[in-house]
C-alpha cells in the first residue's frame, strides 16, 4: 500500500518540472541572445528619458511624475532602484529588458503547451526568440519587454481559469495581475478587452466571472488611467509622425523587414486558413484545443491594433508600433500554428525535417535584423551620443566652453549626452544651462538660448559646439560663434553629429 499511495506524490513534481523543461530553457536562450551586445548601441531619446528619470533622487523623481510620464512611474521607480545597485550603463539598463525577454519567451511557451501540448509550445518558443520585435524589446531601456512578459503570463492565468473554472481567490490574483500590469504600460489594459471577447467568444460559461474580475481590474487600475488621462498631451507629439501606415502594421510592428513579415504571414494564413477550413467542415470541436488557440491568437493580435487605428484615425493620434509590443507572444504563437499545419500530414520523420528547415529559413531572414539592433549607431536612425562623449572627452580640456544644437527636437538633442554621460563632460563650461532636468519637473534641462549664451563667454578661447547635422550647410551655431570672433580649429563628423571645435586668438 505504501508504494501504491506514494508514486504519485513523488512523480507529480517530477511531471512539473520536465513540464517546466522548455519553458525554462528556451526563457533563458531568448534573454541571453538578447542581452548579447546590447552595450553596444548608443542610448536614444526614449531611453535617455527613463536613465535619467531614474538617476533622480526619490523626490525629484515624484515631481516629474506629478507633471510627466506619469504612466511610466513603475517602471522608473523599479529603474532608480536597479541603478541603485548596478549603475547606468548601456549594459545594466537594458538588462532587465532582455530578463523580460526571456520571461516572455517562458510564458510564451507555458501557454501553447497548456492547450495544445509541448512539439508545438517549443516551435512557439523558438519563433518568439526569432522575432525583431523580441529582440527589439531586449536591448530597449524602457518598459516594453517587461509589459510583454506581463501580457503574457496574465493571459496564461486566465486561459487556465477560462478553461479549467477558476476559483474566486485565482479570479481576484488575475483581476490583480491585470491592473498591475497597466501600472507598469498603460496600453496593457487593451488586454482586457482581448480577455474579454475570448471569453465572450470561447468560454461563456466563465464569462459573468471575467466581467466581475474586469471591473475590479479597472477600479483598481483607475488612478493610472487619470494620470493617463490627465497627461495625454505627452503623446501629441504622435499627431506630427505618420506612423499609421501598412508598412509600419504589416512589417515593421513585428517583423522588421519585408522578408520576415512575408514568411511569417503566410504562416499566420495558414493557420487561420486551417481554422476557416476546419469550420466550413463543421469539424473544428473535434479540434478544439488549437481551434481555441488559433481564435485567441488571432484576437490578441488584430484586436490590439485595430483598437489603435480606429482610435488614431477618428478621436486622437494614439499609434506606435512600439506600444503594440505585448502583441508579440501572439504572434509567435499564429506563426508556430502555421508551422503545425504545413508539416501536419507529414511522416514524423519529413516533419521533423521540414520544421527545423521552416525554423532555420525564418532565422536566416531574422539574423540581419538581429545584427543591425546592435550596432553602435543602430538606435533612432544613428544615435551617437556615446561616441560623441568619448570624442569630446579625449579631445576637450578643462576649463573650455561647450554649447549644444538647440534647434532639433527635445530627444535628439545632442545635449542628452552630457546628462547620460557627465563624466566625459567634466571640467566644461556649459554656458546655455540655466535648470537642471533634476531641479525640474520636466525631462529635460532648462537652457537658455545660444545667442544670450555666447555673449557668457568672457575671456574663453575654446569653445566646443556640438551640432546635429543633416547636411554639409555650416551649424548656425558655427556661424554665430564666428560672428563673436571664434574660428573653426577643427571639425569632426562623428555620425550624425558634428563637433566643431572653435577658438578665439
Amino acid at each position: 500500500m505504501l508504494e501504491v499511495t506514494s508514486a504519485p506524490v513523488r512523480t507529480a513534481p517530477v511531471r512539473r518540472m520536465r513540464l517546466a523543461y522548455p519553458a525554462t530553457i528556451l526563457g533563458t536562450i531568448g534573454a541571453l541572445i538578447g542581452i548579447a551586445g546590447s552595450w553596444i548601441p548608443s542610448y536614444w531619446g526614449d531611453e535617455a528619458a527613463s536613465v535619467m528619470s531614474a538617476n533622480r533622487t526619490w523626490g525629484s523623481l515624484a515631481t516629474l511624475l506629478t507633471n510627466v510620464d506619469g504612466v511610466h512611474g513603475l517602471y522608473y521607480a523599479f529603474l532608480h532602484l536597479w541603478v541603485g545597485v548596478f549603475g547606468s550603463s548601456e549594459f545594466s539598463t537594458r538588462l532587465p529588458s532582455a530578463i523580460g525577454a526571456g520571461f516572455m519567451i517562458a510564458g510564451t511557451v507555458v501557454l501553447v503547451r497548456d492547450v495544445v501540448g509541448t512539439k508545438t509550445a517549443v516551435v512557439a518558443g523558438i519563433i518568439s526568440i526569432l522575432l525583431p520585435r523580441t529582440m527589439y524589446m531586449a536591448v530597449e531601456a524602457r518598459s516594453y519587454a517587461i509589459g510583454a512578459a506581463a501580457a503574457v503570463w496574465v493571459s496564461v492565468l486566465v486561459l487556465r481559469l477560462l478553461r479549467n473554472g477558476g476559483t474566486r481567490r485565482g479570479w481576484i490574483a488575475y483581476a490583480i495581475a491585470a491592473a498591475a500590469s497597466m501600472y507598469l504600460f498603460l496600453y496593457l489594459g487593451l488586454l482586457l478587452i482581448v480577455h474579454g471577447v475570448v471569453a465572450a467568444t470561447l468560454y461563456r460559461r466563465e464569462l459573468r466571472r471575467w466581467g466581475l474580475s474586469a471591473v475590479i481590474t479597472v477600479v483598481l487600475a483607475l488612478p493610472i488611467i487619470i494620470v493617463g488621462f490627465l497627461q495625454r498631451s505627452q503623446i501629441s507629439f504622435l499627431a506630427r509622425r505618420s506612423y499609421a501606415t501598412a508598412s509600419n502594421v504589416l512589417i515593421k510592428q513585428w517583423f522588421d523587414a519585408p522578408l520576415i513579415a512575408i514568411i511569417s504571414w503566410v504562416l499566420i494564413v495558414a493557420a487561420i486558413g486551417w481554422l476557416i477550413w476546419r469550420l466550413t467542415r463543421r469539424d473544428a470541436w473535434a479540434w478544439r484545443d488549437r481551434a481555441h488557440l488559433t481564435i485567441a491568437g488571432v484576437v490578441w493580435l488584430a484586436l490590439p491594433t485595430a483598437i489603435l487605428l480606429i482610435v488614431n484615425t477618428t478621436v486622437s493620434p494614439v499609434y506606435n508600433v512600439r506600444y503594440l509590443t505585448f502583441c508579440t507572444p501572439a504572434a509567435a504563437i499564429l506563426i508556430s500554428l502555421g508551422v503545425v499545419t504545413l508539416t501536419e500530414r507529414l511522416t514524423s520523420k519529413t516533419q521533423l525535417t521540414t520544421t527545423v528547415l521552416l525554423l532555420a529559413l525564418l532565422a536566416a531572414a531574422c539574423a540581419p535584423a538581429y545584427v543591425s539592433q546592435r550596432g553602435p549607431f543602430a538606435k533612432d536612425g544613428g544615435s551617437d551620443w556615446r561616441a560623441v562623449a568619448t570624442y569630446v572627452h579625449d579631445h576637450a580640456g578643462a576649463g573650455q566652453a561647450i554649447v549644444f544644437d538647440q534647434s532639433t527636437k527635445p530627444s535628439r538633442n545632442p545635449r542628452l549626452a552630457m546628462n547620460l554621460r557627465p563624466a566625459e563632460f567634466a571640467g566644461l563650461l556649459d554656458v546655455a544651462l540655466k535648470t537642471p532636468y533634476a531641479d525640474r519637473a520636466w525631462l529635460w534641462d532648462s537652457v537658455i538660448p545660444n545667442r544670450d549664451a555666447v555673449d557668457l563667454l568672457f575671456g574663453v578661447s575654446d569653445v566646443w559646439a556640438v551640432e546635429l547635422t543633416t547636411n554639409a550647410a555650416k551649424a548656425d551655431d558655427v556661424v554665430l560663434l564666428e560672428q563673436h570672433g571664434y574660428r573653426i580649429e577643427s571639425t569632426e563628423r562623428v555620425h550624425r553629429t558634428t563637433v566643431y571645435h572653435l577658438i578665439k586668438e
